[in-house]
């Protein structure tokens, strides 16, 4: 267990900021009855606060695995909170002028603000990256979390790319100005949505393969803390491979899927056998890892 000498302090501020705000924001939602986008107008707050919540404690807690935290990885880690500050400060400052932050170019303001975010995004992308590349070159006593941390911080990379269709001009509702950018396909934004996530139910909707792959930075190192040490270490190695792996091909077939304007719960036939082949492909590779195991390992078992 990491002692919070250990733990980026930027990172850990920024986690304890954030939970706050999303006391904050949730009491919003309680309490302040406007709507926007078809959910409640704090929701937004709520839901990135959560995120970074997660994301933030997670990249600290990943740091601390360092044998010695480099100056790049440190500067890297310090980038990612003052991006994250950035883009809470419009998001929230945008909540309380009673407007939307993503996509919103209505007024040149309202433009410049999504700029800010926008550049915002693009920066923590290549910090997390260099955030990545330091553990991904630093030896790590427990070689099954070290596997599990660099697949979770690479997939999370691909979560990121997922965004990128959301920002392309061609996802910008027909006949509508002042719009630079939509996260559902087919349909509005603001439409009918799963409860909570807000995700639509009648369209595809690109937010569902971002959130999927950012939480590979929690679901891999999670993995490798269940499996624990039932198995040897070049087994665990292997089965976290498999299910990396697995997380990746389940990102982009979500992914896929949206944009194919195909609500989540109202898939057709060829994604019923895309995730029919992905649960298979997984059970065979995870079997294959699990038959390949040493023998005296299994006889002492």
């Amino acid at each position: 267990m990491p002692t919070l000498s250990r733990l980026h302090r930027p990172l850990l501020v920024f986690t304890a900021a954030m939970a706050l705000l999303a006391v904050i924001a949730a009491v919003g939602v309680a309490v302040d009855s406007r709507v926007l986008t078809g959910m409640p107008i704090w929701a937004k707050p709520l839901k990135f606060s959560v995120s970074f919540v997660l994301y933030a404690g997670t990249l600290a807690w990943m740091l601390s695995l360092l044998p010695r935290r480099g100056r790049a990885a440190g500067w890297a880690a310090t980038v990612i909170v003052a991006t994250g500050v950035a883009e809470m400060v419009v998001i929230v400052g945008q909540v309380l002028r009673g407007t939307t932050s993503h996509y919103n170019e209505q007024t040149p303001f309202d433009a410049l603000l999504w700029q800010v975010m926008a550049v915002s995004i693009m920066v923590l992308f290549g910090a997390h990256f260099v955030v990545g590349v330091a553990l991904l070159r630093a030896r790590i006593a427990d070689r099954a979390a070290a596997h599990a941390v660099r697949w979770g911080l690479g997939l999370s990379l691909l979560g990121m790319l997922a965004a990128i269709p959301m920002t392309l001009p061609s996802a910008a509702p027909a006949g509508q100005t002042g719009i630079a950018g939509a996260h559902s396909v087919g349909v509005s934004d603001g439409g009918p949505g799963l409860p909570l996530l807000g995700w639509s139910t009648t369209g595809g909707d690109l937010r569902i393969g971002h959130f999927v792959g950012l939480h590979a930075l929690q679901a891999l190192p999670l993995l490798a803390m269940l499996l624990g040490r039932r198995a040897d270490t070049l087994t665990r190695l292997r089965l976290i491979a498999v299910g990396g792996g697995a997380y990746g091909a389940l990102t982009v077939l979500l992914t896929w899927q949206a944009l194919r304007g195909q609500p989540l719960l109202q898939p057709d036939a060829l994604t019923l056998a895309a995730v029919g082949a992905l649960i298979i492909a997984t059970a065979l590779a995870a079997g294959a890892v699990l038959r390949a195991r040493r023998p005296e390992l299994e006889l002492a078992a």
